[in-house]
C-alpha cells in the first residue's frame, strides 16, 4: 500500500521504518523543512531518535500534499494537542477518502474530544477512522523486539487491514471494534505513568508502584466505562498492557516527568529538559479530571496527579491523601 505517515516524531518514525520493512511504499511528513532536509541527508532522526538509520526506502517531506498524494492511508502520529492543527492541513489537500490510522494518546484539552471525534469534526463522518494501540516504546520496535498491538475500528475491515499492514516476526497485531475504549486507555494510562513516575522519584518502592497501577487500571476503567468505553479493553493491550509498561519503563516520558516531579524538580525544568519531546499524559490529566467532574466518576488519583501538575501540590502530601482516604470494599 501506499502510506504516509503524519510527524516525524519517535513513534512516527519508528512505524514509518516498520512499514517500509513490510514492503509498502512510505513517506514520512514533518513540518519542520530544515530538519526534514537534514534527516534526508543523514538519514539519521537524531532529535527524536538517536542511533537508528532510516530504511533506504523511506521518503521524507515537508511538503504535505506530496505526503498524501495517492495514499491508501494517512498514520497520523501527532500528538494530540497538535492533532488537530495537522487535520486541518489535511483537509486542504486533495484526498481520496484515505483511511485515518492514529496513534497519539491523549484528550485534547479544552474540547475534551478523542482523536477520532477531532478527526470526524473535521474530516466528516465518510473519513474511515482505525486506533493503533498498545504496549509499545519506539526504541525496542526500532531494536525489532517482539511487541503486540490492537487495531481498533468499527469497521472489521479496516481493523484487519491495518492488522495486515504492521503484522510481520516481530509486531503481532490484534483486533477490536471498542475504538472509544482503546482511545480512553492509551490516553488515561499516561497519568498513572506520570504518578508511578512520582513513586519512583521518592523511592517509595516496590510495593507502592504495585498498588498505585493496580488501583490506577481501577480508576482507568471506572472513568473509561462511564464515558463508553467496553470492560474488557481496559483489561487488555491497550489498557493494562500498556499502563505496565508505561509505568514501569525507562523509556516513558510520562514517568520520567513523574520522576522528576517527585525528586523535586519543577514542570517548567523537567519540559526544558526534554526538549523537543511531549508527555502526552501531561496535557491529559487536565482533561481527564474535567471529564471525572464532568461525569461525576471518582478518579482519586487522577485528582491528585492534577493538583500536582496544575495547582503546585506536594507529591508526599498527596500521596498521603490517597492513602488516608477512608475504608473501601475492592472493587472494578
Amino acid at each position: 500500500m501506499k502510506i504516509a505517515v503524519i510527524s516525524n516524531g519517535s513513534f512516527g518514525t519508528c512505524l514509518a521504518q516498520v512499514l517500509c520493512e513490510n514492503n509498502h511504499d512510505v513517506t514520512l511528513w514533518g513540518r519542520d523543512i530544515e530538519y526534514i532536509a537534514h534527516v534526508n541527508k543523514t538519514r539519521v532522526n537524531d532529535r527524536y531518535l538517536k542511533g537508528f538509520i532510516f530504511h533506504s526506502k523511506l521518503k521524507l517531506t515537508a511538503d504535505m500534499a506530496e505526503a498524501v498524494d495517492g495514499v491508501d492511508f494517512v498514520l497520523i502520529s501527532t500528538p494530540t494537542q497538535y492533532s488537530r492543527s495537522s487535520l486541518e492541513l489535511l483537509a486542504k489537500q486533495k484526498l481520496n477518502n484515505p483511511l485515518i490510522v492514529n496513534v497519539a494518546k491523549g484528550i485534547e484539552n479544552n474540547s475534551l474530544k478523542r482523536v477520532s471525534e477531532i478527526t470526524q469534526e473535521i474530516l466528516g463522518n465518510k473519513h474511515r477512522y482505525v486506533d493503533l494501540a498498545g504496549p509499545s516504546h519506539a526504541e525496542e520496535i526500532m531494536q525489532r523486539i517482539p511487541t503486540a498491538l490492537v487495531s481498533a475500528s468499527k469497521s472489521k475491515e479496516d481493523a484487519e487491514l491495518i492488522q495486515k499492514a504492521f503484522m510481520n516476526e516481530y509486531i503481532r497485531v490484534y483486533t477490536s471494534s471498542d475504538v472509544t475504549g482503546v482511545e480512553l486507555a492509551g490516553a488515561l494510562k499516561n497519568i498513572f505513568a506520570i504518578a508511578a513516575g512520582i513513586v519512583d522519584g521518592m523511592k517509595f518502592g516496590d510495593n507502592t508502584k504495585a498498588a498505585l497501577m493496580t488501583r490506577g487500571i481501577a480508576e482507568m476503567a471506572r472513568l473509561g466505562r462511564a464515558l463508553g468505553g467496553e470492560e474488557a479493553t481496559f483489561n487488555g493491550l491497550s489498557g493494562i498492557g500498556d499502563l505496565i509498561v508505561t509505568c514501569t519503563s525507562q523509556h516513558s516520558r510520562n514517568r520520567f516527568v513523574g520522576e522528576s516531579l517527585g525528586k523535586g524538580q519543577s514542570m517548567q525544568d523537567i519540559q526544558k529538559s526534554m526538549g523537543h519531546s511531549v508527555a502526552e499524559g501531561v496535557k491529559t490529566t487536565e482533561s481527564a479530571w474535567q471529564l471525572a467532574q464532568k461525569y461525576k466518576v471518582e478518579a482519586p488519583i487522577i485528582n491528585e496527579a492534577y493538583k500536582v501538575l496544575y495547582e503546585g501540590a506536594n507529591p508526599s502530601e498527596a500521596l498521603m491523601r490517597l492513602m488516608g482516604r477512608d475504608a473501601k470494599e475492592e472493587w472494578y
